[in-house]
């Protein structure tokens, strides 16, 4: 496996490990991310949506009645796009669309109880496969994991106060 450049920078302490390094620390944290992911995406496959469908619908699960215009904000995606992803979303009943009182223009997509049924199957079934691989880990591994997680969560909530 090829090792990775470290970056030129000033350190914040000098008496650091190179491993405790905050951007050694977020490099393999972020690819560990992505592996851990892509592993756990295999279980979307019996959703049958794809996964940029998923993902629309996650946002609109998760984040409630959401904009066209939001949507594709939050998704990265030109709104056209949105609106293919939407129309099909919509067609196999997990989304609906709403008129915005006093913008006849604006809609606000909302997910039906199917779509948030079928987005919480697949969260169930991505937890029982990461639990499952947990299961094998000792008892401190998983205690540390644990704290891990409860440190990446206090780090996510920074992110969001962040302009």
């Amino acid at each position: 496996m090829p090792t990775r450049k470290s970056v030129d920078r000033p350190r914040a302490a000098s008496n650091r490990r190179d491993e405790d390094d905050p951007e050694t620390v977020a490099d393999r944290l972020h690819s560990a991310a992505i592996h851990l992911l892509r592993r756990l995406r295999r279980e979307d496959d019996a959703s049958g949506l794809s996964a940029p469908r998923l993902s629309a619908l996650s946002v609109i699960v998760f984040g409630g009645p959401i904009t066209l215009g939001a949507l594709a904000a939050a998704e990265q995606v030109r709104p056209p796009t949105m609106t293919r992803l939407v129309q099909s979303l919509e067609q196999d009943g997990l989304v609906t669309r709403e008129a915005v009182a006093g913008d006849a223009r604006a809609v606000m997509i909302r997910a039906t109880p199917r779509g948030a049924k079928l987005l919480g199957e697949g969260r169930t079934r991505r937890v029982k496969r990461l639990a499952t691989d947990l299961a094998a880990l000792e008892a401190a591994e998983l205690h540390l994991l644990a704290r891990a997680a409860v440190l990446l969560e206090r780090v996510t909530r920074a992110e969001r106060r962040t302009p």
